[in-house]
């Protein structure tokens, strides 16, 4: 008998701003899961990381629209007629097309039956990264081929959903997740006060410190000597970007700074343009995407990491960024916010400077940072040791390991 497999349901591969997902993926792997991975969208990025050419999953590539091929979503279609969950997945999704009909709930099914025809027989559950889109396409699929599913919840998932929909795939009974796991407290919390039956499970994403190089020696700044700083973020409203170029327009003449930022996203030009008309434009360097290797060897030549993440208008935020702790494991002083789970690794004072997303703040912090050469070793050295002692990976690797073995399990004969 052929070893069984997992299929894994995500957004998009390979994705430059989701290492944490490549990481998983293969540590999954190496812990003896064989996977197939399952993409709804086609790669954007031009470049990868080396984690993505290093996972032996076949990759697929669902119909990002159902209209690009026809074909194959109308021989789908037909298939999942024929399956005995053809009538449950059929009543799940017009139920939910009741209260959300959109182009994007009808491609969510259609994609699910794409799915479900082609998936292989040895494939024993389904596994969705992100709780919205992905976890939607393998409910209806899990349901049209009597297969348990399972998730991972991240950031803008968990509180952009609507909460009926959380619900239904939080209520085990009734075609839900067999488990569900999220990266912080924070959101865990949240998702437990909604399930219907749905264990939900903490499992920080932590890092993999064999990938990354030890930390640098990191001698105080002396006084008056250009501070170094840097962000890794997608230039979206709820990294607030916006508000840190504004502090730095209000930093003093005297402080010699310069800013590095990495990564992209939609508000490029429009950030771009907001440091010119702020008088900024000619401190800052704008790298966009990066690879692993490339962000690390940045950090190493920094002196401090600002992630200034706050809420967006619609109510996506930031779960606990794994950046933050790339930063910490080369001993990089960190400046961010008391948004969401951040707190779950940094606490203010300690292990890090957590403020308020306000220009005025922002400025006067990093002007204190400036001005006190000893504080930086400070808090990197006990951000890098919480690391090291609370947030590797093997741990959450060994419990999804665990779980996803025994959902597979399950699998009717």
């Amino acid at each position: 008998m052929n070893k069984t497999r997992l299929a894994v349901v995500v957004k998009g591969w390979p994705r430059l701003s989701e290492t944490f997902i490549a990481q998983e993926l293969l540590a999954l792997e190496e812990a003896g899961l064989s996977l197939d991975l399952w993409s709804l969208r086609h790669p954007t990025d031009t470049k990868t990381h080396p984690l993505h050419d290093r996972l032996q999953a076949r990759v697929n590539y669902l119909p990002e629209y159902l209209r690009d091929e026809p074909d194959r979503v109308a021989r789908a279609r037909e298939a999942v007629t024929a399956l005995p969950g053809h009538d449950a997945a059929r009543v799940a999704f017009e139920a939910d097309l009741a209260r959300d009909d959109t182009a994007n709930r009808r491609r969510r099914f259609g994609q699910a039956c794409v799915l479900a025809h082609e998936l292989g027989e040895d494939i024993a559950g389904l596994y969705a990264h992100f709780l919205h889109t992905p976890a939607s396409v393998a409910r209806y699929a899990a349901i049209l081929r009597g297969l348990p599913w399972a998730f991972s919840a991240h950031a803008k998932d968990i509180w952009t959903s609507p909460e009926w929909e959380l619900r239904e795939k939080l209520t085990s009974a009734e075609h839900g997740a067999v488990f569900g796991a999220t990266c912080t407290a924070f959101g865990a919390r949240h998702l437990r006060g909604l399930s219907g039956g749905t264990p939900v499970d903490l499992v920080y994403h932590g890092l993999d410190l064999s990938r990354f190089p030890a930390p640098p020696e990191r001698k105080p700044r002396r006084a008056g000597s250009p501070l170094r700083l840097m962000s890794v973020g997608r230039l979206v409203e709820k990294k607030g970007f916006d508000n840190l170029i504004d502090a730095f327009a209000l930093l003093s003449p005297d402080l010699d700074w310069h800013w590095v930022h990495i990564g992209g996203g939609p508000l490029d030009e429009t950030l771009k343009e907001r440091a010119r008309l702020k008088g900024v434009a000619n401190r800052i360097e704008w790298h966009g995407p990066r690879d692993q290797p490339e962000v690390i060897a940045a950090m190493r030549q920094a002196d401090l990491f600002v992630l200034p993440s706050r809420i967006a208008e619609d109510g996506d935020r930031d779960g606990l960024p794994n950046v933050l702790m790339e930063a910490a494991s080369q001993k990089l002083p960190i400046l961010s916010t008391p948004v969401s789970a951040i707190p779950e690794f940094i606490e203010d004072g300690v292990h890090g400077l957590l403020r308020p997303d306000s220009p005025d703040t922002l400025a006067r912090t990093i002007e204190t940072f400036a001005a006190d050469p000893a504080l930086g070793p400070r808090l990197a050295a006990n951000a890098h040791e919480r690391l090291t002692r609370s947030f590797v990976m093997a741990p959450g690797i060994a419990h999804l390991r665990e779980r996803l073995g025994a959902m597979m399990a399950r699998r009717p004969a």
